[in-house]
């Protein structure tokens, strides 16, 4: 296995670098809790650099890359703060391809966007389908599915969805009568279809509630296995996100630590400092191993790609969670307040760790499925 970046890949997150740095994000971030109209909107950004169909086959107008290829990209939107619409994005284009739908070449090409209505696949304990609910934190049944096979009605509510807000197709999760799991297309200017933009905490998270009542559905032609699959690669995609947050809060307080002087010493030569940030550099690279491996998993051995995006956001989560609140630690008393750019990275830790199942979820996959492994090994 071979976890070094190609020159591809490498001319792929600088090339995505580039295009966030031509918009001043972390100002954007900070405006926009006051007044949302102020953020930049970055899907023509994100159009133009071609991610939206980097995950649909060439031959239906995609570039024909691997999860890992927009992990990569998701870490760099991450790394910025960036409210890009992606996280919504490719998973939904991942079961419009696997169930070669029409609308794949105008997906690929941003003429038509997409977002992706999770459910979150049964796991080690075979529990139904759920969705988040209004909370945020609790569960939810999932979106019920009625009608003959080609004509699909959908009914629910998801809470929190990501990018769904300007939205032309709602790719959703269903459960039909046989309690089965379904993927279905829905039109969000359709009769029966309310997406309510909310915005919580962190203005560069675009999220919505999805409610259907009886919204006419085109079901997609996927597998259970394709529709786990959209699950972990949002949980991955969470995951690189999550990286490429921890790395930019850490450059922010290792820096500040080499030039913040008290008493004639660097702040960053106290002992406190200087093992708190060591400790978020350890837990950073924990979890940029763990998320290569699973870009690695996505393409090579799907049948691991569960467990390791599991656990790459496992990891994720907890390096950000920590790497939040040592940011502004390390800043002391300006850290903590308006002027300064260390609690939006805080702002955006408490929303992602709930987003799509949250972290604890991934977490409790990641025990089911070592404890499936144990006691196979025991009997």
């Amino acid at each position: 296995m071979n976890l070094s970046l190609s020159d591809e890949q490498v001319f792929l997150r600088d090339a995505a670098r580039g295009a966030l740095s031509r918009f001043d994000t972390l100002e954007a971030a900070r405006t926009g809790l006051e007044d949302a109209a102020t953020l930049p909107d970055l899907w023509p950004t994100a159009v133009e650099a071609g991610w939206p169909g980097m995950l649909i086959p060439e031959d239906a107008g995609g570039a024909g890359l691997a999860p890992f290829d927009a992990m990569l990209v998701a870490e760099e939107i991450g790394r910025a703060l960036a409210g890009v619409p992606f996280l919504g994005v490719l998973p939904a284009t991942v079961l419009l391809a696997a169930g070669g739908d029409d609308r794949l070449a105008a997906v690929a090409g941003g003429q038509t966007r997409v977002a992706y209505v999770p459910a979150r696949p049964p796991g080690d304990l075979d529990e139904p389908e759920w969705t988040t609910d209004a909370a945020g934190g609790g569960r939810g049944p999932a979106f019920q599915a009625g009608g003959a096979e080609g004509a699909l009605a959908l009914s629910g509510r998801a809470a929190y969805v990501p990018d769904a807000h300007g939205a032309e197709l709602l790719v959703v999760i269903a459960v039909d009568e046989r309690g089965e799991p379904v993927a279905a297309v829905v039109e969000a200017g359709a009769s029966g279809v309310a997406v309510e933009h909310v915005q919580r905490y962190d203005a560069t998270r675009s999220l919505a509630h999805v409610t259907l009542e009886g919204a006419p559905a085109r079901p997609l032609s996927c597998s259970t296995e394709d529709m786990g699959r959209a699950w972990h690669l949002a949980q991955a995609l969470i995951a690189a996100e999550a990286v490429g947050t921890v790395a930019a809060a850490h450059e922010m307080m290792l820096a500040y630590a080499k030039e913040r002087f008290t008493f004639g010493r660097a702040i960053g030569s106290y002992q406190a400092v200087k093992h708190e940030i060591v400790e978020v550099l350890r837990q950073l690279e924990n979890a940029r191993s763990l998320l290569f491996y699973a870009g690695w998993a996505g393409e090579r051995r799907p049948e691991e790609f569960a467990l390791a995006a599991s656990a790459a956001r496992t990891s994720a989560g907890g390096a950000l969670d920590m790497a939040a609140r040592a940011n502004i630690n390390v800043h002391g008393g300006i850290g903590a307040t308006w002027e300064h750019d260390a609690p939006l990275y805080f702002r955006r830790a408490q929303v992602t760790r709930r987003l799509v199942g949250g972290h604890g979820d991934a977490a409790d996959r990641v025990a089911g499925e070592l404890l499936l492994v144990a006691d196979a090994a025991q009997g």
